[in-house]
């Protein structure tokens, strides 16, 4: 099989099409794929890093703005159109997949107009304008939450198969996640809030735990806090003024980053985090409560929408970023991991919107969709 997947931008974007590229290569180890994406994207770090071939095009996200940027951008996106037709007779692949970013419309379209079978995969649950512009030309629509499916018009074919993610549910035994829990540096006997908001680390949930620290409010629980690499240089100093040190803070654990997320996802006993489609999907899976900040002014909201998901079950709480506070996120947390009961049923809870078997419904309607065009020619 030959496969040309698009995917560009935010790891949110390009983690599931690399997990369709996996699934693909155990299924038929003689595939051949290739990625197409931007110069500017961390494909250009993550899909080499996972040994696949990455080629670029031109492509941007239109705005209604009329203005001398936007229109060179409208240049340079009509231009992708043509290298994305020119890479795809070169290239003849027998699908195209699209898993986000502004370079699925230049590479849909082209592959439609080439009438090579293409596949996009929406991860949010309210779909992105590429996704219902792209509707009418794509053959299948693959989407992570059943919400979605009613918010996308004249699709050809809507499939209900959930997103691709790395963390799974583990049945650690007790003396397993009291190993991780000391190796954190926290002890079993409280519970533990993790805290964090994406790779980058988000501003807004930093400060309030600042906030909770000043104050000195996580008394009853423990807490573990990825500040994001670009911000914790910036929490360290904030700690210093305070006089306070940043390896000693009482309840806390404070990380750049954490390498090991599905071991401490696994052990922790509520989740605080934005919004984003693969947050979402990893809570549900590992069925843990959590407390939501969805990331504003992003495109129609959709993280607020992703959150809801988890909310409308009763798995999860949802506070507004601009409504965010120390006390109030302490007052929320508390509310959880204090009650050993709602603790469990919101746990409960996120495990009925779980998807189970996600790659192989993803390999089978990429086999169905091919085999469909090929009845056709």
């Amino acid at each position: 099989m030959k496969v040309v997947i698009a995917a560009a931008g935010t790891a949110g974007h390009i983690n599931p099409g690399l997990a369709i590229a996996k699934k693909i290569q155990e299924e038929q180890k003689d595939s051949k794929i290739i990625f197409i994406g931007t110069t500017r994207g961390l494909e250009n770090d993550l899909v080499p890093r996972a040994g696949y071939e990455l080629k670029t095009i031109d492509a941007y996200g239109l705005s209604k703005k009329i203005s001398i940027d936007n229109i060179k951008k409208m240049i340079k996106t009509l231009k992708g159109f043509g290298e994305a037709k020119k890479l795809l007779k070169e290239i003849n692949p027998d699908i195209v997949i699209g898993t986000g970013g502004y370079i699925c419309g230049a590479t849909i379209s082209a592959a439609h107009r080439l009438k090579i079978p293409t596949i996009l995969h929406e991860s949010n649950a309210f779909p992105g304008k590429a996704v219902k512009m792209l509707a009418k030309k794509t053959d299948t629509i693959l989407v992570s939450f059943k919400d979605a499916m009613g918010r996308i018009k004249h699709a050809k074919k809507i499939v209900y198969t959930g997103t691709p993610v790395k963390i799974k549910k583990q049945n650690y035994t007790e003396e397993q996640k009291e190993k991780m829990i000391k190796k954190v540096g926290l002890n079993k006997q409280m519970p533990i809030a993790l805290v964090f908001g994406g790779s980058q680390g988000a501003r807004r949930i930093n400060q309030a735990i600042m906030e909770m620290i000043k104050s000195e409010l996580n008394e009853n629980y423990q807490m573990i806090w990825a500040t994001g690499p670009k911000q914790y240089d910036i929490v360290k100093e904030e700690l210093e003024n305070e006089n306070k040190n940043i390896n000693h803070i009482k309840n806390m654990k404070i990380l750049p980053y954490i390498y090991n997320m599905e071991e401490i996802m696994n052990i922790v006993d509520v989740i605080v985090a934005r919004s984003g489609a693969m947050t979402i999907t990893e809570i549900a899976n590992l069925g843990k409560p959590s407390i939501l900040v969805p990331l504003p002014n992003v495109s129609h909201d959709h993280q607020l929408y992703n959150a809801k998901v988890l909310q409308n079950v009763g798995a999860a709480d949802i506070i507004l970023d601009n409504e965010l506070t120390g006390k109030k996120l302490n007052e929320n947390i508390e509310k959880i991991v204090l009650d050993k009961d709602k603790c469990k049923s919101m746990g409960e809870k996120a495990l009925t919107v779980a998807t189970d078997d996600v790659e192989n419904k993803i390999y089978a309607q990429i086999v169905e969709t091919i085999r469909e065009q090929q009845k056709h020619d």
